[in-house]
């Protein structure tokens, strides 16, 4: 009889850790009081003020329109906050995952272009379903493959490359990116000195200006919000953004309207011959099935192939030497008697019209040119318009073809992103003492991906900064960033047009403010002083990152592919040791301290797993020692750090055992866990070495050998009973 009410409150337990395992963010509101809804508020309305404005700063370095930004700040975090273990961590767009996903999409679509938000958008579910299901899987251990010396060289260097490339929009230029981005910094640097539009530079500057003023005053003041609300507001009352639209026939320069001629029938050619190689390719893969890979038909296709890829780039060059031109042009406006302003090449003026004092460029993209509504530029850059309203949810577009282009870079994305939340997430746990699970956290952000991507929004992750500001804010429970998407809802419904005229250099002083916290030197210095590989390799990733970027991922690649080496060689190598009695009783590395050593038995340490890459090394450095000890009777491996035992490394010590022996020495082994005496005692190697040469430590081996082994000797002070150093 009491036994029943036993039974049903474990059932009742049983059924809400399974309930909670599914549904993490029940467990906020045990013990949830009104304080904490109030800190919750709090913490969540401090971060969604930082998070509107970097998310379009991050769209934007993404290649996205700005307001993709507020997309994927919308549902990411209130998904990632349900259904992730972290309490406290904040998800949204982020500097390193958004430059990640330029990366990735810049070699098969144009920045901006609707072939490219798609592909923002798969590359999106493409990240949420690796981070699902490694989750689901409990694989949240491939995160080590990303090691620390790795992830800081490549983070550094990212931080450098999202900076640098903010540059053009900070001085108010516009350049064609080129092959290596320190080449496009260069030619950035360039146009800066004959082109800087100074209006667009002094509102960067008095952004920056703000929000390190602010941080250092109280760094609880929203200053990002701040910076932005004050340089809006100056941009919209002095008319900052200053474009002009005008037909072909109200520019009076008649070179001008041949390049723009010239330009748009480049990118006419350019269209043809994509859509062309798109139906080449389809076209070659049907005859590879019908006829064969070598078959005429196939290789006949792709020698066509080859000449539009030449005519391609060929193309692509023609077109950048014509919009730099372009872009490079400067104008002049003169008023017509019915208010219409017609534009002059600032170079070649016509007489007789008085012209206006302020310069005008031609703003050209990466598409044609509408001869009948071309845009001069009098001003500077902007948001512009936003569209209002949540964002439509529809299914991101399948192309197959594409999922495995992006392959590679979206495993890249899904490890860095989760190792950048993971590292966040226990940082905060450790403060707050709550009990985190890693592949929770990998299915929170998966399905933050997966679901954000059904609402437009691109790839997101565990954001630093703003982590720490809802830490700081006092946020109890996951309800926070619930209601930072609450209020990015809001500003989607509402507040859209407000940030019609905030500039685009301001966006960038924002992205440069946010990386700053991501460059860590001492990381480096950290790396070398624990081992000096570590700190080569995260310089090597350093290096290659910015050498070989925008293609990052052969940084990052570069970085793991050593790490694994090394991984590898130390395997092969591991650390032995002669050991001799220490002055405080232990047995020691008798080279490190200068002990002497016994000349009847060898004690070997071995510190490493003896599995197929390491045996022949272990039976190497015995034989070695066995050979340069003449009077030697006894070999005692120490093997406190074998940890592992395979085949290979079962076979080696039979044969050792033989030859040993056979040769009329006796060999004995301690400190074997029980794991590898198990593996041992299954293939009979432990009755053969013989129970009574295993031993539980060095000590005990040391005790049943000696005698034995010195027997018939002149050795008065064995090393291994009393403390003897070398003579010098």
């Amino acid at each position: 009889m009491d036994r029943q009410p036993v039974v049903n409150v474990c059932d009742s337990r049983r059924k809400t850790s399974l309930l909670q395992r599914f549904f993490p963010f029940l467990s906020w509101f045990k013990g949830y009081s009104l304080p904490h809804l109030r800190a919750d508020f709090i913490g969540g309305l401090t971060v969604a003020l930082v998070l509107i404005p970097q998310s379009m700063a991050y769209a934007q370095l993404a290649g996205l329109p700005a307001y993709y930004g507020l997309y994927a700040a919308f549902l990411p975090p209130l998904i990632a906050a349900l259904f992730g273990s972290s309490r406290q961590l904040a998800t949204g767009p982020v500097a390193v995952v958004s430059l990640m996903t330029a990366t990735a999409l810049e070699p098969i679509a144009t920045a901006g272009s609707e072939a490219y938000i798609a592909y923002a958008i798969l590359l999106a579910l493409l990240v949420g379903i690796f981070q699902f299901f490694l989750g689901l899987f409990r694989l949240g251990l491939v995160v080590n493959f990303l090691s620390h010396p790795v992830v800081n060289g490549f983070t550094n260097a990212a931080a450098i490359i999202i900076a640098t490339s903010q540059l053009s929009k900070l001085f108010g230029v516009n350049v064609d990116k080129a092959e290596h981005h320190y080449m496009t910094v260069y030619n950035v640097v360039k146009a800066a000195i004959a082109h800087t539009h100074w209006p667009t530079l002094a509102l960067a500057i008095l952004a920056f200006a703000i929000m390190i003023g602010l941080k250092k005053l109280n760094p609880k003041i929203p200053y990002v919000l701040v910076a932005v609300a004050i340089t809006t507001l100056i941009s919209w009352a002095t008319g900052f953004e200053h474009n002009y639209r005008a037909g072909q026939d109200k520019l009076l320069c008649e070179k001008t309207r041949e390049l723009i001629g010239d330009f748009n029938n480049a990118q006419k050619g350019l269209k043809y011959r994509s859509n062309k190689r798109v139906r080449l390719r389809d076209e070659i893969d049907r005859m590879k099935e019908e006829f064969g890979g070598n078959s005429p038909q196939v290789l006949d296709l792709k020698h066509q192939l080859s000449i539009i890829n030449v005519e391609i780039e060929e193309l692509k060059e023609h077109i950048s030497q014509d919009r730099r031109i372009l872009r490079n042009t400067e104008f002049k406006a003169s008023e017509n008697p019915d208010g219409s302003l017609v534009f002059c090449n600032e170079n070649n003026l016509p007489l007789g019209r008085e012209y206006g004092h302020r310069h005008w460029t031609l703003k050209v993209g990466n598409g044609k040119l509408d001869l009948s509504a071309l845009t001069f530029v009098g001003g500077g850059a902007v948001v512009g318009k936003i569209p209002a309203g949540l964002p439509g949810f529809k299914r991101p577009e399948l192309d197959f073809k594409i999922m495995i282009d992006l392959f590679p870079m979206a495993i890249i994305i899904t490890l860095l992103g989760f190792m950048e939340a993971i590292s966040i997430a226990k940082a905060m746990a450790a403060r707050t003492g709550q009990r985190l699970s890693p592949n929770q956290e990998l299915i929170g952000q998966g399905m933050a991906n997966v679901v954000g991507c059904f609402g437009q929004s691109y790839a997101v992750s565990g954001s630093f900064s703003r982590s720490a500001v809802n830490l700081q804010a006092g946020a109890h429970s996951g309800l926070s960033s619930v209601i930072s998407s609450v209020f990015v809802m809001i500003t989607l419904l509402l507040f859209t047009p407000l940030l019609y005229y905030l500039p685009q250099a301001v966006l960038a002083a924002i992205i440069m403010m946010a990386v700053v916290g991501l460059i860590n030197v001492s990381g480096f210095i950290h790396s070398w002083k624990a081992q000096r590989y570590d700190g080569i390799i995260s310089v090597i990733t350093f290096v290659c990152t910015l050498g070989f970027a925008p293609h990052l991922d052969r940084g990052i690649l570069i970085g793991v592919g050593l790490s694994l080496i090394l991984y590898l060689l130390r395997g092969m190598r591991p650390n032995i040791a002669m050991l001799s009695r220490h002055p405080d009783g232990t047995f020691r590395n008798r080279e490190r301290f200068e002990l002497a050593q016994c000349r009847h038995i060898a004690v070997i340490r071995y510190m490493g797993s003896l599995y197929f890459a390491s045996v022949n090394y272990l039976e190497r450095q015995v034989l070695d020692v066995v050979a340069c000890m003449p009077e030697l009777k006894h070999v005692l491996i120490v093997g406190n750090g074998i940890n592992e035992l395979d085949a290979s490394g079962e076979d080696m010590l039979s044969h050792l055992a033989d030859r040993l022996r056979e040769a009329g020495y006796d060999l004995s082994i301690s400190g074997l866990n029980d794991h590898v005496l198990d593996t041992m005692k299954r293939t009979y190697l432990y009755y053969k070495i013989g129970e009574d040469h295993l031993f539980r430590n060095a000590e005990r081996a040391i005790k049943a050998i000696h005698a034995e082994a010195h027997e018939h000797t002149n050795e008065k002070h064995c090393p291994l009973h009393e403390v003897v150093y070398n003579e010098i």
